[in-house]
């Protein structure tokens, strides 16, 4: 499951692709803040970096393929401590909300 931050990221990555554009840290900052989203500021740097030296529409047509292709393995490999990061805190929520049911908290008790 990605993140808003990285959907925002590969959405704005494949419309430079789209456009032509290089895709650089910069023009996805633009492009992530024209449509108004906020992210964390490491990842359009990440993906940047990650796509500097890959063939994009190789990318893409391989998605559905056996094999892994190495971009998307290398940005994967690179967002994995993110995204771990990121579901232990929702599991703390989580935790923390359930902590109080059956303690006569909840809205219809």
């Amino acid at each position: 499951m990605t993140s808003t931050s990285e959907d925002a990221c590969i959405s704005s990555a494949l419309i430079l692709h789209g456009d032509e554009v290089t895709v650089t840290k910069d023009k996805l900052n633009a492009l992530i803040k024209a449509a108004g989203v906020t992210i964390e500021p490491f990842w359009p740097s990440l993906f940047a970096k990650a796509l500097a030296n890959i063939d994009i529409n190789s990318l893409i047509c391989n998605v559905g393929a056996g094999g892994s292709a190495p971009a998307a393995a290398a940005v994967v490999s690179m967002a994995a401590p993110v995204a771990a990061e990121e579901k232990k805190e929702e599991k703390k929520q989580e935790e923390s909300e359930e902590s109080d049911d059956g303690m006569g908290f909840g809205h219809f008790d």
